[in-house]
């Protein structure tokens, strides 16, 4: 047998913590102030902003000011003050709807309100005549549209021709005007759709559409043009052989 004695066993001893505050040594023990668990470093330089990172707090900083809009108001513009969409675009429903209302009556026609010659009225009714015609089984966009611009520009060309060098009719308004005097194309296509096609009626409606649309087109190119009055009538025989090319293409 071994005669050593046995080894005794080694067992880790924990610190021991004196609550009282007294070292091991006999001398008061230094307390430590508790440390938050975040602090944000201190800036170096003191004129650098803070910003804080509370919600509630009320107090910002002024270089990040946010900007400041007031109530209906984009830009410093209020919506009250902006055009409506058609407007900006070049398009017054409310003339085009007086113009209109102007042509429905031949006997009583406003040539004040054709001063401003715009296209967007013209436009309409010819997509309105070529959808009647499309209706009839006729697909004739193109040729309207072609036509109304060989129409315009040979009514400008006789009118300044007659007129000389004082006739202030410019292609434009010739086109407007040409082209608002054929609502009673439109009308007449409209009801070309239920009457009998081919009969005497036909050609008699269409010859009262085209003196409608003859007479409007004829005092309104005199009333806003200079020296048109005295060729009154060769100005009407150019009007009735453009609207009655426009008859034929619905009676056929």
């Amino acid at each position: 047998m071994d005669p050593r004695p046995p080894m005794a066993k080694e067992f880790t001893v924990p610190p021991v913590v004196f609550p009282s505050g007294v070292s091991p040594g006999g001398g008061p023990q230094p307390r430590r102030l508790p440390s938050a668990p975040f602090q944000p470093l201190r800036p170096t330089n003191a004129n650098l902003p803070f910003m804080s990172f509370d919600v509630n707090s009320a107090a910002a900083s002024t270089s990040f000011s946010a900007p400041v809009f007031a109530s209906g108001t984009i830009g410093g513009g209020c919506f009250d003050d902006e055009l409506p969409l058609l407007e900006e675009l070049g398009i017054n429903t409310r003339q085009i709807w007086r113009k209109t209302a102007s042509i429905l009556n031949p006997l009583r026609v406003n040539p004040d309100l054709h001063e401003d010659a715009d296209l967007s009225g013209p436009f309409i009714f010819l997509m309105a005549f070529g959808l009647f015609q499309l209706l009839a089984g006729k697909l004739h966009f193109g040729i309207i549209l072609g036509w109304v611009t060989v129409a315009a520009l040979f009514l400008y060309v006789v009118f300044n021709m007659l007129a000389g060098r004082n006739g202030n009719l410019d292609l434009y308004r010739c086109l407007s005007l040409v082209g608002y005097c054929m609502l009673p194309m439109v009308i007449f296509s409209a009801i070309a759709l239920f009457a009998p096609q081919g009969g005497v009626a036909m050609f008699g409606m269409g010859a009262v559409f085209v003196f409608w649309s003859t007479r409007v087109c004829t005092r309104l190119l005199v009333e806003l043009a200079h020296c048109g009055e005295e060729h009154r009538g060769l100005i009407a025989y150019a009007c009735w052989l453009i609207y009655m090319l426009f008859s034929l293409l619905i009676i056929f």
